[in-house]
């Protein structure tokens, strides 16, 4: 089950991943070839849990970052720093509102 080369998926795309995925990007996280993806989900042994929708299979993100190893996105000073200054405008915004009334 050794991946093909290239075919891993980095940290930066395993964040941006949307709530469920399809079976192949799931797949590619993993470090798996999709005929293997769904012969574990055949045998019950996929390592995250499993959506069938119809004839298609979704994978929940949250589920295949635990199986990955990975339990919270991670935090980035400039996300950090993207948040307070939001909160900031909006304590001038808040700020300004109420002093209209007084």
């Amino acid at each position: 089950m050794t991946p093909r080369s290239g075919t891993w998926m980095s940290f930066g795309e395993a964040f941006d991943l949307p709530l469920a995925v399809d079976l192949r990007t799931a797949a590619r996280a993993l470090g798996l070839c999709p005929a293997t993806a769904y012969k574990l989900i055949h045998q019950g042994s996929f390592p995250c849990s499993v959506l069938r929708l119809g004839w298609q299979y979704r994978i929940p993100t949250a589920g295949l970052l635990r199986a990955l190893g990975i339990e919270e996105r991670p935090v980035y000073p400039a996300d950090l720093r993207a948040g307070a200054d939001f909160a900031e405008r909006r304590d001038r915004a808040t700020e300004s509102e109420t002093e209209d009334y007084t």
